[in-house]
């Protein structure tokens, strides 16, 4: 996405709310807190400023690397010794920021190394960034940052471009040499994202999902409650999460949740785990590459 001088304000506005959100959740988050309670005061913080979550704000622990999204009931605590990643966004009209960092739990910061090699490679990507870089130097120099901290990155994720009511969008920024194509364009709009860890450096969907996105719409189908599908309908194709429709009656809500995955037309989103287990390290920026060079929008 190309923003316009008037878009670019607005992106600059979320970039705001978002860093805000991430911030008080960076410094309210202690051992004993809801993992709920910290996404829903991201998300209320986020609407109080005038603007949307373009996606579930969410708190992925360990060898958790993204996706980990409460559910309406969830009671899960904040741990000590958690290596906690926050990921939360804001969009005004469609115009999305994403950012995210990592926090550590421990009474003797023992994963600090594991976020600095994340955040380090961080620095060094955004410092790459120019018109025409391509996408794999910059994923090349994400894993010599993070290799020579003595860690690998993870192979499978990768930053993304972002778009007016796209939050992937392209190009794909890698955080190794891994044959994607792609290069960075003159004043687009884009998020970095490296993650290390101390494990094999791939992640898998293994929990429940309680992120969804409706991808298009249904088949006519008695199962679908009409009030439901507008709801979901309002968020034009981005992520949510059951917390969004608290005010809908629960059964027809599930019963059409269930309606539209069982069409394909719903994707669901399940947690993403490091597959040997390991503990996971992860910062992300969106940034604007403009004509004086790159401005991070969510510093």
């Amino acid at each position: 996405m190309i923003p316009t001088p008037a878009e670019l304000e607005t992106l600059r506005e979320a970039g705001r709310i978002a860093s805000n959100a991430r911030n008080w959740a960076a410094e309210t988050i202690k051992p004993g807190y809801l993992l709920r309670d910290l996404q829903e005061g991201m998300e209320t913080m986020i609407r109080e400023a005038g603007a949307l979550p373009p996606f579930p704000a969410q708190t992925s622990r360990n060898k958790i690397g993204a996706h980990y999204c409460s559910s309406p009931t969830d009671n899960s605590k904040f741990e000590e010794n958690d290596l906690v990643k926050i990921d939360v966004g804001a969009h005004i009209d469609g115009l999305i920021v994403d950012t995210g960092v990592s926090t550590d739990l421990s009474s003797d910061k023992r994963w600090a190394t594991l976020i600095g090699a994340a955040s380090d490679a961080l620095d060094a990507a955004i410092a790459m960034c120019a018109p025409n870089v391509d996408v794999e130097d910059i994923g090349e120099r994400v894993e010599l940052v993070i290799n020579s901290a003595g860690f690998v990155p993870i192979m499978n994720l990768t930053g993304h471009g972002l778009g007016r009511y796209t939050l992937h969008d392209t190009p794909q920024i890698p955080n190794a040499r891994i044959g994607l194509k792609g290069s960075l364009e003159a004043g687009s709009i884009f998020a970095i994202e490296p993650f290390a860890t101390s494990g094999e450096g791939y992640i898998k969907d293994d929990g429940k999902p309680e992120v969804f996105r409706l991808e298009r719409q249904p088949k006519a189908s008695n199962k679908i409650d009409a009030d439901t599908l507008e709801a979901m309908n309002s968020w034009r194709g981005l992520p949510i999460a059951r917390r969004y429709f608290g005010d809908l009656p629960k059964k027809p809500f599930e019963r059409t949740l269930k309606e539209l995955i069982k069409q394909g037309v719903m994707r669901e989103y399940p947690p993403l785990v490091e597959v040997a287990g390991a503990h996971i390290g992860w910062k992300e920026h969106s940034i604007y590459l403009g004509p004086f060079g790159t401005e991070v929008l969510t510093a």
